[in-house]
């Protein structure tokens, strides 16, 4: 077990068994978000170590995390607003496709920005206290850091209108039959669920995870042709790897894989 105190008093790191452990640790503000966090969150995703295979991320204290954290709010000129919007997308973006899967255990709120950083997750796990909300528009502002494209993804233009329209809330039974979550379990566990999940994934070859990760959402944007093309390239390069043929073997053999 490895524990990194590098990221100060607003992410802790434990990593264990090619799990890495993170927590957002600001339980006084609800986790809210900072640009001390979004860069912890930046430094980690940057250089994880080698030896991570899977991430679990939660929250301390009774929510995930209840968004941009609005008593730190900076008046910005919409030239700066416009660069610190794309700062979180490169974060976001670097959760998402950094090639390691990340799976998170949500509990209590998920709102603006905690929604926003739970949906650049791959797999979500949601308690029965969770909630999610997207208020910017009822506060006179918009989403910035990705939730018109991840969450629009999810729900749809028009569910997502209404939903940043009128500020409301799903509770976890709404958010799994909207595949907001994708998992819901009873109080108390969603950590436990998320890291059982994250030992499953980490038993997957490297390269196919990396793979799951890397194309998918980007075939989503692609027209049917080039899709279906760069599924033929992703297929051809799992197949040919070593990751393959130790597959394959473990199934021959009626045994485990034991992927590098």
């Amino acid at each position: 077990m490895n524990e990194i105190p590098a990221f100060g008093d607003v992410l802790s790191v434990r990593i264990e068994e090619g799990i890495a452990h993170l927590k957002l640790t600001r339980p006084e503000k609800q986790n809210a978000l900072n640009d001390r966090v979004i860069d912890a969150l930046d430094r980690f995703f940057a250089k994880p170590g080698e030896d991570v295979r899977v991430v679990v991320l939660s929250g301390a204290g009774n929510h995930f995390s209840a968004g941009l954290d609005l008593g730190e709010h900076v008046e910005r000129s919409a030239a700066e607003t416009m660069h610190h919007s794309r700062n979180w997308h490169r974060v976001m973006d670097l959760i998402q496709f950094g090639g390691l899967p990340v799976v998170s255990a949500l509990h209590g709120g998920a709102i603006g920005g905690g929604l926003e950083l739970a949906a650049a997750t791959h797999v979500r796990v949601a308690e029965p206290s969770a909630f999610f909300q997207l208020p910017e528009g009822r506060r006179g502002i918009f989403v910035g850091g990705g939730a018109s494209v991840r969450i629009g993804r999810i729900l749809g233009p028009d569910r997502l209108t209404e939903m940043m329209l009128t500020g409301r809330k799903y509770d976890a039974d709404e958010a799994l039959s909207l595949g907001l979550v994708h998992y819901r379990v009873d109080e108390g566990e969603a950590l436990a669920k998320a890291e059982k999940l994250a030992r499953q994934i980490a038993g997957n070859a490297p390269l196919s995870n990396h793979l799951i990760i890397q194309s998918l959402a980007r075939i989503d944007d692609m027209s049917r042709a080039d899709g279906l093309f760069t599924e033929s390239l992703c297929a051809a390069l799992s197949v040919s790897s070593e990751d393959a043929r130790e597959g394959l073997t473990a199934f021959l053999e009626k045994r485990s894989p034991r992927f590098r």
